[in-house]
């Protein structure tokens, strides 16, 4: 299968130059936009499986503020792809728990590299988070009282067997 990529950049230039290195890479475009607020809806649209998300968009949203409800409400990994190094722009992307992190310029082996990774690491935790659902549903059925603690010895899990 391959993957499907929405892609948010504002300059036409480099965004033509993403799209045909993600096409000699393999990867399928679903779409592509200058603007925040256009990248939340045609993600919601296409439901692509990674965005490559620039920081300095036109309009009123701009790449963090994005990339932040697109992961809140979709659940898809974000990979920024930014010219901005700045220490306090790199502390605002760092909360919206990006996949990744390109500076441009860039390199295809780069940009191979952080998608693969991104998506590899987006499955895992979907499968961990399954598993952690999981469990705790069984925990919590359970007859028996179950108390759970960290190494610190602080309570960190009690079924309601145990709360009884």
């Amino acid at each position: 299968m391959k993957e499907r990529i929405l892609v948010v950049e504002d300059e036409a230039i480099v965004l033509l130059d993403l799209k045909n290195r993600l096409n000699t890479l393999g990867y399928v475009i679903v779409g592509s936009t200058s603007y925040g607020d256009e990248a939340i809806r045609k993600a919601e649209e296409t439901r692509p499986d990674v965005v490559l998300m620039d920081i300095g968009l036109k309009g009123k949203v701009d790449g963090i503020e994005a990339a932040d409800r697109i992961r809140k409400l979709l659940n898809i990994p974000i990979i920024y792809l930014t010219a901005n190094s700045d220490f306090t722009t790199l502390q605002r992307a760092k909360v919206t728990e990006p996949f990744g992190y390109i500076l441009k310029p860039f390199d295809e082996r780069e940009l191979r590299t952080t998608i693969e990774m991104a998506l590899y690491k987006h499955a895992l935790d979907i499968k961990l988070n399954e598993t952690r659902r999981w469990m705790e549903t069984t925990l919590n059925s359970i007859g028996d009282a179950v108390i759970t603690t960290d190494v610190g010895g602080r309570i960190t899990f009690v079924n309601p067997a145990a709360e009884a």
